[in-house]
């Protein structure tokens, strides 16, 4: 086991949460209980310094293991600070490991996070957003640069006052953060060695076979299972249909990534995987690993070509690290966050569910995604509801305790979230309040309950434009959306992705009815990932659409936003075929569109420019930028591509009327 002095103070951040002029918020994780000490540099302002002690009401501290604690800066400030001004910051901390050290600022714990030419990160509380960036899907060993450093070039560019350019209000990152069911073999020996370095306590894992490792410790001294896991996780019976039996074998993995063989189980990984995605500081001294004896030749190639491709994801995780250091961030979960097809149907969940390993696995990334992604968003409610429960469970894994804390954030129906920016953020939790499908339970269950679209509904009242968020497009390409129909008709839907905004009928009817509603907003930005690749649709109700004077009466207006993934893709020669089925078999004057939920609807999709004749779909990573005039809406619309291109999406309607 590596010495604690080797590890850095701060093992991930600072990262901007939610921010206002009132108040505050700043997530880190670091080696030991430190005092904090915060300074704020209003341009043009008065300076102020806060000292903060760990565990008051305004700096959270929820320790994980002996070398592992977490602190949620909650400043509720005396003196708003300005709108649209530069605040620069300083936190320097005091680590109880280390008293002798002193105060430690960032020049000591992060002295690449700063831009060119500025001493200090900072931040704009801007009055009205009027640019953001927006992505979802960030793989690490997927072939594709990151995405993060596209956002990073963008943000340095902005810096420069490079014309066009304005500095984004947040970043909105809108699931798959992490992938904890698809692991790179060389990435699952690092979160192995940083879990011990990190001293984080064994977890004892039930419902596996005799001989099978039944604890952290033992998962770790057989090598991880690398490339193996799938071996220990628990599958269930398929017969349950005419279908299943005629189409389907009799048992399949409850976790169905294609990928799962290195899936992360204990709640130890899942913790140790944020830190290595989001900082370069848990890299330091990693050692070099080889492959283990054993592997096929199949293995050991991809073996090889997973390091080659983490290698250049670490290169640039000090971008990562500046951006959110830089923007508030907003997150939220979508499937492989937890695990694939989380979630997918009442079947699913009951298998998922109903076996003591699955639940276990699903309950720790659950828990995981709590302290990085969730404490952050409603930091009032999670402190409320949930840090009790999650300071058991990091006390005794594998205990009762543990499993209570699991039950306790299964349960919990508050993910979802709003700041109140301008336009207001309105963020979907479309995994965890499902409608089940009545007619079988192997159907997919709608995205939102009635319930919820209800609460939704309430929300959007009175609201002139509103930033809708949604992981997955509530308006998708039309032809993949029926390939995923027909395999969920013949009784597969774990073979495709089968979920999707009108896969269900109710919840279909639901979100329609949120946009025909007399009291809706008159512009709907829908922010969405989840894909794989990138669109943009203008959405318009058939007969109500704005006229050719650029009048909005009977509205609203809506615009279907898709950036994915920052860093994963499609397979190119098939999303070009699917691009171009689509276009031809659901174009905006196609018949085809009758029979349909969008009926009511006309759906006209954008052109990312310089790309062939006929694409509509674009197929690269990087970072999704939005640029919203005085009403809310979208002035501009681009992906900022990993490989450099930014490529604008352009309305042609004459193109839109041949289609």
């Amino acid at each position: 086991m590596q010495r604690k002095a080797e590890l850095p103070p701060v093992l991930a951040g600072p990262i901007l949460r939610r921010i206002s002029t009132e108040r505050l918020t700043v997530w880190l994780a670091v080696r030991a209980p430190a005092r904090v000490q915060l300074e704020l540099f209003p341009d043009g302002g008065e300076p102020s310094t806060h000292l903060l002690e760990p565990g008051s009401e305004t700096i959270g501290l929820v320790t994980a293991g002996e070398r592992l604690h977490y602190l949620l800066i909650d400043l509720v400030l005396d003196d708003p600070l300005p709108t649209d001004r530069w605040v620069s910051y300083r936190i320097s901390l005091e680590l109880e490991d280390d008293p002798a050290a002193g105060w430690q600022d960032q020049s000591v714990w992060a002295p690449d996070i700063c831009y060119p030419g500025h001493d200090l990160p900072a931040f704009q509380v801007i009055n009205r957003i009027t640019s953001l960036l927006h992505g979802s899907c960030r793989k690490p060993h997927a072939s594709a640069r990151d995405g993060m450093a596209a956002a990073d070039a963008h943000l340095a560019g902005c810096l420069k006052d490079e014309e066009g350019k304005t500095w984004p209000s947040l970043l909105m990152l809108s699931g798959d953060q992490v992938y904890v069911d698809d692991v790179a073999g060389p990435m699952l020996q690092a979160i192995s060695h940083l879990t011990e370095r990190l001293g984080l306590p064994d977890e004892r894992l039930n419902g596996l076979d005799e001989g099978q490792p039944d604890t952290g410790r033992a998962l770790n001294d057989e090598g991880g299972y690398l490339y193996r896991r799938d071996d220990l996780l628990p599958r269930i019976d398929q017969n349950a249909t005419v279908f299943d039996v005629l189409f389907g074998g009799t048992s399949k993995p409850v976790f169905t990534s294609q990928h799962a063989r290195n899936h992360l189980i204990t709640l130890a990984e899942m913790l140790a995987i944020y830190l290595l995605v989001w900082s370069p500081a848990t890299w330091t001294d990693m050692p070099t690993f080889e492959p283990p004896a054993g592997l096929s030749d199949d293995d050991l190639e991809m073996y090889r070509k997973e390091k080659e491709v983490l290698a250049a994801f670490v290169e640039d995780l000090p971008a990562c690290r500046r951006v959110l250091a830089h923007l508030p961030v907003a997150m939220i979960f979508d499937d492989h966050d937890v695990t694939d097809d989380w979630n997918l149907s009442l079947a699913w969940e009951q298998s998922a569910y109903g076996h003591p390993l699955a639940r276990r696995v699903i309950g720790n990334a659950l828990l995981a995604y709590g302290i990085n992604q969730g404490w952050g968003n409603r930091p009032e409610v999670f402190r409320e509801h949930l840090e009790a429960p999650l300071r058991a469970a990091f006390e005794a894994p594998g205990s009762d305790r543990h499993d209570e804390a699991i039950e306790a954030f299964l349960g919990f129906e508050c993910w979802d979230f709003q700041w109140q920016t301008e336009p207001p953020l309105i963020v979907l939790d479309t995994r965890t309040r499902r409608w089940r499908s009545e007619r079988n339970s192997h159907y997919p269950s709608g995205l939102l309950d009635w319930e919820a679209a209800t609460d939704l509904q309430g929300h959007l009242t009175g609201k002139d434009a509103v930033l809708l968020v949604s992981a997955a497009p509530i308006f998708g390409v039309k032809l993949i959306e029926t390939v995923q129909r027909f395999f969920t008709l013949i009784g597969k839907p774990l073979m495709v992705d089968a979920e999707y905004w009108m896969a269900h009928p109710g919840t279909a009817e639901a979100i329609l009815n949120v946009f025909r509603h007399r009291n809706t907003p008159r512009h709907f930005v829908i922010l969405s990932g989840d894909v794989h690749y990138s669109f943009v649709y203008d959405v318009e109700l058939r007969g109500r659409h704005p006229g050719l004077d650029g009048s909005t009466e009977g509205g609203p207006e809506i615009w279907q936003i898709c950036s994915s993934g920052i860093k994963n893709t499609w397979p190119e020669k098939l999303i070009k075929v699917l691009d171009h089925g689509n276009r031809w078999a659901f174009s905006p004057r196609s018949p085809l569109n009758w029979f349909t939920k969008r009926r009511g609807m006309r759906v006209i999709p954008r052109k990312p420019v310089g790309t062939p004749h006929g694409q509509r779909i674009l197929n690269a990573s990087g970072i999704g930028l939005v640029e919203l005039d005085e009403t809310g809406a979208p002035k501009s619309i681009c992906q900022i591509t990993a490989d450099g291109p930014v490529v604008p999406f352009e309305r042609r309607e004459r193109e839109a009327r041949l289609d």
